[in-house]
């Protein structure tokens, strides 16, 4: 991940029906979701979901697979897993203590397990 593909990705996400729709797929992993089932989820004309979707798949953040006469999309978990690392790489200087905060918020449905000592 560089710079540049992290400015696209958050750029398509900075509006309002985009973001709705990324973390909706995200709810729906791994099933996905067909577009038309998303404009109708989110309340935007097909078109205009269509136009969306694409600023997503142009920055990596979703991927879409025909099936039959459906394009069934997905959120993609690893690119945006990507972002976050190049947003967060060198956390507070290298600085442990002042992330675990923040990587406690970012944990709070599976924090981690903790490994048994010996």
């Amino acid at each position: 991940m560089d710079e540049k593909q992290t400015i696209a990705a958050l750029a398509a996400l900075a509006q309002s029906t985009r973001i709705q729709t990324f973390r909706l797929l995200v709810e729906r992993e791994p099933e996905g979701v067909p577009a038309g089932e998303l404009a109708r989820l989110i309340g935007v004309p097909q078109n205009t979901m269509s136009a969306h979707l694409s600023t997503l798949a142009n920055a990596g953040l979703v991927k879409g697979e025909r099936q039959s006469r459906s394009i069934i999309y997905r959120a993609d978990l690893e690119r945006f897993r990507a972002v976050a690392l190049y947003l967060l790489k060198d956390c507070c200087g290298g600085n442990a203590s002042l992330c675990a905060p923040l990587i406690a918020d970012l944990t709070p449905c599976c924090p981690p397990k903790e490994v048994a000592r010996t």
